[in-house]
């Protein structure tokens, strides 16, 4: 979203061309970057998966980083609700930090429900084909519900959390993901094996 102050502003900004761009900084790192973006239900594991992903990555000397949904909206996304509009301007702003990432030769991981085909798709849009690896951690509603580990869905159910995605508000699965990974049937181990195949059949790795 964004008001008239804005716009006026916009018209008052000039791009500066950077001097070091992502090349140079992918070369300085010795390895690529990349946007792997987890998207499902709240608790199908994404925060999880992101994370031993990253611990992966790391031991590999790969810089990362993980934006995960919590953590973001204790800060950059904390004037923020959860209407459609909010979730819309949370991923947009994600998405805009993501490519900030990329730029800087960082394998960056976010880690949200960004429930929106739309919203996805802003974010995809950002960066150039190849740059952006969307992976739906895929688990039934059943099987969230049951892990629960932050007692949101126990709130949603008893009215005490609105708008509350796989309840009151609809999560909309992706129709042709980088990857699928079926959470609610493997370990994060095997999890994690299947996204580091992707990258390294890939090359991205």
């Amino acid at each position: 979203m964004s008001s008239n102050n804005d716009k006026i502003t916009n018209k008052h900004t000039v791009w500066h061309d950077p001097t070091v761009f992502r090349a140079d900084r992918e070369a300085l790192n010795k390895h690529k970057s990349a946007i792997v973006w987890f998207t499902g239900l709240s608790a199908a594991g994404k925060s999880t998966l992101a994370h031993a992903l990253e611990d992966k990555l790391h031991k590999r000397s790969i810089h990362t980083f993980v934006l995960d949904g919590d953590n973001i909206r204790q800060g950059l996304c904390k004037d923020l609700g959860f209407s459609d509009a909010d979730r819309e301007e949370n991923i947009r702003r994600i998405g805009e930090v993501s490519k900030l990432l990329l730029d800087a030769g960082v394998f960056v991981m976010t880690a949200f429900i960004s429930p929106f085909k739309k919203d996805r798709k802003i974010a995809r849009d950002l960066v150039t084909h190849g740059d952006f690896i969307e992976i739906y951690c895929k688990a039934s509603l059943e099987t969230c519900e049951k892990r629960d580990p932050k007692g949101l869905y126990k709130k949603a159910r008893a009215g005490e959390i609105p708008e509350f995605t796989g309840i009151s508000s609809p999560y909309e699965e992706p129709e042709s993901p980088e990857l699928v990974i079926e959470t609610d049937k493997k370990d994060v181990e095997q999890c994690v094996a299947q996204v580091i195949n992707y990258l390294e059949e890939k090359k991205i790795i």
